[in-house]
C-alpha cells in the first residue's frame, strides 16, 4: 500500500542516509515514476528534502520514525556501540542510560551480563528490559510519558535529575552537527538531555554514524568536552578528525552480528 511505501522509503533515508531514486525504487520494489510521486509527497509534507538524482531526510524534519521500527535498524551497529559502552560501567557505580534505541542495546547486555550498579534512566523499554535482573538496582524517574519514544520527560522528570548526581551517563543522540552540537526532534526531550548532561560526571555519547553531519529542531547541548563519542569505524576521516578536535576520546567499533564485540580503536584526542 502507498502509506506503507512512504513509511518504508522514511525508514530507508533513516538508515541509509541520502539515497538514488533508481536505489529507492529498486529496494521498495516500484517504478521509477512511482517513486518520483512518492518523493514529491513527502517533499510537500516536509519530511524529506529532493537531492539531483535522489532524497535524504528532511534536515530538521520533525517526523518521527516508530521505536519498534528504530530499535531494528542499523542493529549490527547498535549492538557493537553498546558492547563498548557497556564495558565502561563502574561496577558499584550510578549510571543513567537514556530512552534511545542504542542505550536500550546497553540495557540488553546489562540483562545478559548483569553489574552490580545502580542505574537511573527515563526511558520506559530500559526500565522493562532491566525487570529482576540480579545485581542491578534500577530507578525509572517519574514524568510524562512520550508515547514516540517511550520516555519519562517534563518538570517532574528534571525534578528528580536535580536532586541527584551521576558517575557515568550514556547518552544516545537524534543528530549531531558539524558545529559539536546535538540535536532532538522534541523540545521536552531536548530539555531532559541537557540536564543529564549538567548532572553527570563523565559523559558517553552513543551514535551510530547516520547521527553525524545532521540537525534537527532543538538544541541539547555542545558535546561537553572530555566525552566519549562511541560510533562505528566506518565515520569518515574528516568526521575522526572533527571529534578529535572538540577534545572528546573517540571509540570506533566494528559492527558484528554477536553481543561480544570489542571497540576496534579508541583514540584519545
Amino acid at each position: 500500500m502507498k502509506s506503507n511505501r512512504l513509511d518504508a522509503i522514511r525508514s530507508h533515508l533513516y538508515s541509509h542516509g541520502p539515497t538514488s531514486i533508481n536505489e529507492l525504487a529498486k529496494v521498495m520494489n516500484a517504478s521509477l515514476a512511482t517513486i518520483r510521486r512518492d518523493l514529491s509527497e513527502l517533499e510537500e509534507a516536509g519530511t524529506i528534502d529532493r537531492l539531483h538524482g535522489g532524497a535524504r531526510l528532511a534536515q530538521g524534519s520533525s517526523v518521527e520514525i516508530d521505536f519498534d521500527m528504530r530499535e531494528q535498524q542499523n542493529i549490527a551497529e547498535k549492538r557493537a556501540i553498546a558492547a563498548a559502552a557497556y564495558d565502561r560501567i563502574k561496577p558499584h557505580g550510578s549510571v543513567f542510560l537514556d530512552a534511545g534505541t542504542t542505550v536500550l542495546q546497553v540495557a540488553n547486555l546489562l540483562r545478559i551480563e548483569p553489574l552490580s550498579c545502580l542505574v537511573f534512566t527515563n526511558g520506559l523499554r530500559v526500565a522493562q528490559e532491566l525487570f529482576n535482573v540480579p545485581k542491578t538496582r534500577v530507578n525509572l524517574i517519574g514524568g510524562s510519558l512520550r508515547n514516540e519514544n517511550a520516555s519519562f520527560v517534563g518538570p517532574l522528570a528534571e525534578q528528580t535529575l536535580r536532586s541527584i548526581y551521576i558517575d557515568t551517563l550514556m547518552l544516545g543522540v537524534g543528530a549531531l552537527a558539524d558545529d559539536g552540537v546535538i540535536y532532538s526532534i522534541d523540545s521536552s526531550e531536548a530539555q531532559l538531555n541537557a540536564l543529564m548532561i549538567e548532572r553527570s560526571a563523565q559523559h558517553i555519547i552513543l551514535a551510530t554514524t547516520a547521527k553525524f553531519g545532521n540537525r534537527s529542531t532543538f538544541a541539547v547541548a555542545p558535546v561537553p568536552k572530555g566525552a566519549t563519542i562511541i560510533t562505528s569505524q566506518h565515520l569518515s576521516e574528516e568526521w575522526q578528525s572533527r571529534v578529535r578536535d572538540w577534545g572528546c576520546e573517540l571509540v570506533l567499533t566494528q559492527p558484528n552480528t554477536s553481543f561480544n564485540v570489542t571497540p576496534l580503536e579508541a583514540k584519545a584526542c
